[in-house]
């Protein structure tokens, strides 16, 4: 199975939202199926089969997410993380500014979900391949 130190290898050839399907074709190759994200400090729980977790500690202080989403703010800020205009830990604050508690990358279906601090998604990418 896949360890921290070959996810952040991997991790630490993003520079910018453009390199994000590079990233992910990547790591699923090293066995990851799915992972979950989270902005409040940075945390990433990778899944691999039989109940296999890989956890990223924390990466920077707590943030304080918003508790109301600001969906068509977010959806800017996100197209021009993915155009590489902006670094990941501008992408990070204007999560938590816009009310973004944690993504979810699934493998599989090759898509990205972005839930609020209730748990409801607040969009769903298709992620290039």
């Amino acid at each position: 199975m896949f360890t921290v130190e070959q996810i952040k290898a991997a991790h630490s050839k993003v520079k910018s939202g453009a390199d994000f399907p590079a990233y992910i074709k990547e790591i699923k190759q090293l066995g990851v199926t799915h992972y979950e994200c989270y902005v409040n400090d940075g945390h990433i729980d990778y899944h691999g089969t039989n109940n296999y977790t890989a956890t990223v500690p924390p990466k920077y202080d707590a943030l304080n997410v918003a508790d109301k989403a600001n969906i068509q703010q977010f959806k800017i800020e996100l197209k021009e993380h993915q155009r590489g205009k902006t670094d990941y830990l501008t992408f990070i604050n204007s999560c938590a500014t816009f009310g973004i508690e944690k993504w979810e990358v699934n493998m599989e279906k090759m898509s990205c979900i972005y839930f609020d601090k209730l748990g409801n998604e607040i969009l769903v990418e298709k992620i290039p391949q």
